[in-house]
């Protein structure tokens, strides 16, 4: 996909043409491009390309990047220079103070319906073409489906009650289309929208592509496994998870096991493959990863615009901004007994006074040193360590940084715009998820036996991925210890306590990536989760006193006032807002 981003400033004059005059002028202006002029395969191609690109531009405070979500979870704080740096995020952290008005959230909205409006474009004008004059004509309409389907998804998961826009929408119909029409007892429906799009993908789709970036065949059934696996937990109105779907869950199984047996994938010999910019479309077990650039002869690239505020505020190396902090909650969850098992009952019993002492007395998971940037610990396996000077304001958030989603100091891929933006990659799926996936499916079908060894294969790659940890002396900042489930000596392997070992390999592996909070949500327990962990964290932060989830109401942010205003009545409010 990098190769074809040089197209891009064509895209920009060629969608602008085709939206930005029609309610003004009855008449085509010489020399513009209508939109039913586009005859030509390579026409079409472009704004398929420029559906690709558009996510790419979503700024910092719109952005569907994964922090968002961190900060919802128990693995991270907003961060940034206090509470009164970006107060609409420390509201979502906190969800007391969240109402339809607050901040950062229309804009994401209105963004995740201009991308869907390019992508909608884009069906419309392959739908225009016939076979012969556009032999990629059904492939192209499944790249577009996949993508339509993935950003409602996004959209899906943040608000729930969404409207769904197909190709058919007009500038006259998309007022009346609700999101969440009368007589709607649940929201699979919109789910079933969400899924055929995967599904059309995935019977359409190649199961390889030659330019990367592009979706392919395994990328569509990974999201349909996860679209089944939210319909699998179906909710009431109340977001209460009512049943557990087996039907559902054996054709998520399906899916998975396509990907296993038939992908080319294996997981990446080294964990830290997966967030380094010189493994871009080069991990064994990327999926699916959204495409950057930085050098690809426009004036400043296709940069991840929505990750600029995140780089520790640390001079010389980066100028902005420190927000995406890991919580004591999230760092003492990597502690690991004498048996390099996680500490399930206890592990977050342990306050982090001396930092020092703290990492000289406690043993940890390895992918601790791959997932937080520590005081004295490497910083993103570089020889210089991390710095406490990185953090604007400790007293509120600590010292402790995210670090999966940064660049090296030194990397050609960092941009200084004072907020520090790069060009690596996101991968959106990889397969050590679709491999938990597949684990969580078997322990709810009773099948927890077979669960086992797939997360003792995810714990023996991050056993195996400690060297690159290693300080400049070559010694460990830390002592890392991880073992596997032993069943009947170091766990009695029933099915709740599968389970319970799953949720914790998830939250390890994918920490500080977004996946915790929609894990959390999806399976119900959103609400004891949370408040357990403001509980506790109200002695370590003051601000926390006014943290607080209302189960029922802050598993989803509400609909943004601006868009009820616009909807004129036709969209309903999410409960307790």
């Amino acid at each position: 996909m990098k190769n074809i981003k040089s197209k891009l400033i064509f895209l920009g004059l060629l969608i602008f043409t085709m939206i930005g005059c029609q309610d003004v002028l009855d008449v085509t202006p010489k020399g513009i491009i209508t939109e039913d002029q586009l005859t030509e395969p390579e026409h079409v191609d472009k704004l398929v390309t420029a559906a690709y690109a558009r996510y790419g531009r979503i700024g910092a405070f719109e952005t569907y990047n994964p922090w968002i979500a961190s900060l919802r979870s128990d693995d991270a704080y907003k961060g940034g220079g206090g509470l009164d740096d970006q107060p609409a995020w420390y509201q979502m952290e906190v969800f007391s103070l969240v109402n339809p008005n607050i901040g950062n959230n229309d804009g994401a909205w209105y963004q995740g319906y201009i991308v869907n409006s390019r992508i909608n474009t884009a069906i419309n004008a392959i739908n225009r073409m016939d076979e012969e004059t556009y032999p990629l004509k059904t492939s192209r309409l499944a790249e577009m489906r996949f993508l339509r389907g993935w950003m409602h998804m996004k959209m899906k998961e943040r608000w729930k009650w969404i409207p769904y826009i197909d190709e058919n929408a007009t500038s006259d119909s998309i007022y009346q289309i609700s999101n969440h029409p009368d007589g709607m007892e649940n929201d699979l429906p919109i789910w079933q929208k969400i899924y055929d799009d995967f599904k059309f993908a995935a019977d359409n789709l190649p199961t390889t592509q030659e330019e990367v970036g592009r979706a392919n065949k395994f990328a569509a059934k990974a999201f349909l496994a996860k679209t089944l696996l939210w319909m699998a937990y179906p909710q009431d109105n109340q977001h209460e998870v009512v049943s557990i779907d087996r039907t559902k869950l054996t054709e998520a199984l399906e899916h998975c096991n396509f990907i296993l047996e038939q992908g080319n994938y294996s997981l990446a010999s080294n964990f830290a493959h997966n967030f380094l910019l010189e493994w871009d479309n080069s991990s064994s077990e990327s999926i699916w990863e959204l495409q950057f650039t930085i050098d690809d002869g426009t004036p400043r690239g296709q940069l991840n615009e929505g990750n600029g505020l995140t780089a520790p505020w640390w001079t010389p190396h980066y100028s902005c901004c420190d927000f995406h902090k890991a919580s004591v909650n999230m760092v003492n969850a990597f502690k690991v007994d004498e048996d390099g098992l996680p500490m399930f009952d206890f592990f977050n019993e342990e306050e982090i006074q001396d930092k020092n002492a703290y990492f000289a007395g406690n043993s940890f998971d390895p992918r601790l040193g791959h997932t937080i940037g520590i005081p004295g610990f490497p910083w993103k396996y570089q020889e210089l360590p991390y710095d406490s000077a990185g953090t604007r304001v400790p007293s509120d958030y600590g010292y402790f940084h995210s670090m999966k989603e940064q660049v090296k100091t030194d990397s050609p891929g960092l941009f200084d715009a004072f907020w520090m933006f790069n060009s690596k990659n996101q991968i959106e799926v990889r397969l050590a998820e679709v491999m938990l996936w597949k684990a969580e499916i078997l322990i709810q079908l009773d099948r927890e036996d077979e669960a086992l060894p797939i997360i003792n294969q995810i714990r023996e790659r991050a056993s195996n991925s400690v060297e690159i940890l290693k300080k400049s002396d070559g010694t460990y900042p830390t002592d890392y210890k991880i073992e596997p489930y032993i069943d009947g000596e170091n766990i009695n392997w029933t099915k709740e306590n599968a389970w319970e070992a799953f949720m914790w390999e998830k939250r390890l592996e994918f920490a500080m990536e977004g996946r915790r909070f929609y894990d959390l949500v999806r399976w119900g327990i959103a609400a004891e989760t949370m408040n357990a962990y403001f509980e506790k964290e109200k002695n370590r932060r003051y601000w926390m006193n006014v943290a607080f989830f209302t189960k029922g109401r802050d598993e989803f942010l509400p609909i943004p006032q601006a868009q009820m205003n616009w909807s004129q009545g036709v969209y309903k409010q999410n409960p307790g807002y």
